[in-house]
């Protein structure tokens, strides 16, 4: 469904809050997994191949950030839940270590310096250009066979207002970047965010 359409608000699906949907213990078995399965890749050690809990066992898409010394080192994720939450964070933070074509591979000697942060998404919505907010929504735009998506976050740390995000999110799928606004279709979703400081 295009942004520009003449559909009412009404007839957008609301984005499912999900801040605190995971424990602390969760957070925390989420975070050393996404330690675990970088450095696996180096020492070859193995660890649980199932999710601890029923809840980790959920398919849930996941963007898994890395960063060294204050800098993004690599970013991957799953926009769409196709397999479990555990085997996500698996999955990406090694995708953000070695395969994220911004970046070198992840050298062995960087991995003490290494911070991990996740977002776990909601299910995407289609959303009205008008009810995006910043900080809660982020954003992912399809326009043919181009795609671009930014976590909630990104603004924030760049102090875009709801005009730059869509511009920016457009720009990210290698659109113009009003085709926010000529066609494009545009969804939500919001992301528990969690990592170390």
């Amino acid at each position: 469904m295009s942004p520009s359409s003449d559909k009412s608000s009404s007839e957008y699906i609301a984005v499912r809050e999900t801040i605190n949907e995971y424990t602390a213990e969760e957070r925390t078995q989420l975070l050393h997994l996404a330690h675990a399965s970088i450095a696996s890749v180096f020492t070859r050690e193995e660890f649980p191949s199932e999710p601890p809990s029923a809840h980790l066992a959920e398919n849930r898409g996941v963007f898994t950030t890395l960063y060294s010394r204050g800098e993004l080192r690599g970013c991957v994720g799953y926009v769409m839940p196709t397999v479990s939450l555990y085997r996500s964070v698996i999955e990406t933070s090694r995708a953000a270590a070695f395969d994220d074509p911004r970046f070198a591979p992840l050298l062995a000697q960087e991995l003490p310096a290494l911070k991990v942060s996740l977002s776990i998404l909601s299910p995407l919505a289609p959303i009205q250009p008008a009810q995006v907010e910043i900080g809660h929504h982020g954003l992912l735009i399809t326009l043919g066979d181009r795609h671009g998506l930014l976590l909630p976050q990104v603004p924030l740390e760049h102090g875009w207002d709801r005009t730059e995000f869509l511009a920016q999110t457009c720009r990210k799928a290698g659109l113009p970047r009003d085709a926010w606004l000529t066609g494009a279709t545009l969804e939500a979703f919001s992301a528990e965010i969690f990592g170390e400081n």
